[in-house]
């Protein structure tokens, strides 16, 4: 096995869990663990990529590239990608990730793996028919890019090493300027990020009403928490897109999974069936959910989470 690359993900100058995670894969595929960082004024997180066991990282620091766009970030990583020629190249299988990772492949002839869930003996695993099952992928030619779901590898831990880094020359198209990030709205919340949170509450039609997430934010507030939502209940103005996981929302892989009056639809399954260890608290104990579910609660809703909430309490203080 030749190099193969870990494209970090970051946000605001800070790299994402999922960047760490794909250390590790990298390790276990063999070769050269390279990294690449794109961004403005990262050249910072090159040296860190180094103190977890990255030998070398590429550098495309421009101001240009402050705001992630989908033409900009394909361009700088297949002019490199075709230049320095890696075998395969790991990209997290986030919403950016699933936006250039096709595109580049396109540009430089590359074959594609999506959402992989692991890897074993040369071969990489990724759940087919909404989850239902795996099948195994392997290469017939190189280079290859594999986006890897978030949460489903351990972070590596640091080596104390230090990295080689190269500085990429930046430059675009006039194709490449077509879209421009003029403003970017934030919204702040103290709780973990969906996709990398580990630990999900999340709640449905079950939930009658907006009004009463707030029972499920409070028991994500003692866990240390995200809340998600089911598609049913975002369809219903209850809670933004954003929070939704499934098949058409967010890929969400925690060690607990929370699923609170969700009845457990197909296409919910598929967004979180790969969570390690999933508690479901439904009054029908014919509910989908608790085929999937490792414990269940039958019972109300309303009276259970926050009884849950108070003996989590007792207990983490404890």
């Amino acid at each position: 096995m030749g190099k193969v690359w870990v494209v970090a993900e970051q946000r605001e100058g800070k790299l994402k869990k999922v960047t760490f995670e794909m250390v590790t894969l990298a390790r276990q595929i063999g070769g050269e663990v390279e990294g690449v960082v794109i961004g403005k004024d990262v050249k910072g997180l090159a040296s860190e990529l180094g103190e977890y066991g990255v030998g070398k990282v590429y550098v495309a620091d421009h101001p240009d590239l402050e705001q992630y766009t989908t033409a900009k970030y394909t361009r700088v990583l297949a002019e490199l990608i075709n230049k320095e020629k890696p075998e395969v190249v790991l990209i997290a299988n986030s919403a950016q990730g699933r936006d250039f990772a096709p595109r580049t492949a396109q540009r430089v002839g590359a074959g594609q793996v999506s959402d992989i869930t692991g890897y074993e003996e040369g071969v990489f695993v990724r759940p087919i028919y909404a989850g239902k099952a795996y099948t195994k992928v392997g290469a017939t030619s190189h280079p290859l890019i594999v986006t890897v779901r978030p949460n489903v590898f351990s972070a590596a831990e640091k080596t104390g090493g230090q990295a080689a880094i190269e500085e990429v020359a930046v430059s675009f198209m006039p194709e490449d300027l077509k879209a421009i990030v003029k403003e970017v709205v934030k919204q702040v919340s103290g709780r973990p990020e969906l996709t990398e949170a580990d630990i999900i509450v999340s709640g449905g039609r079950g939930m009658k009403g907006p009004e009463n997430f707030k029972l499920l934010e409070d028991l994500a507030d003692v866990l240390g928490a995200a809340v998600g939502a089911s598609r049913a209940a975002v369809d219903a103005g209850w809670r933004e897109h954003r929070y939704q996981v499934g098949q058409t929302g967010k890929t969400v892989s925690p060690s607990l999974y929370i699923a609170v009056g969700i009845s457990g639809a197909i296409q919910h399954l598929a967004g979180m069936g790969s969570s390690k260890v999933i508690v479901a608290i439904n009054k029908d104990p014919e509910a989908n959910i608790f085929k999937v579910a490792d414990y269940g609660i039958v019972g109300d809703l309303f009276e259970i989470v926050p009884l849950l909430t108070e003996e989590f309490k007792k207990l983490l203080k404890s």
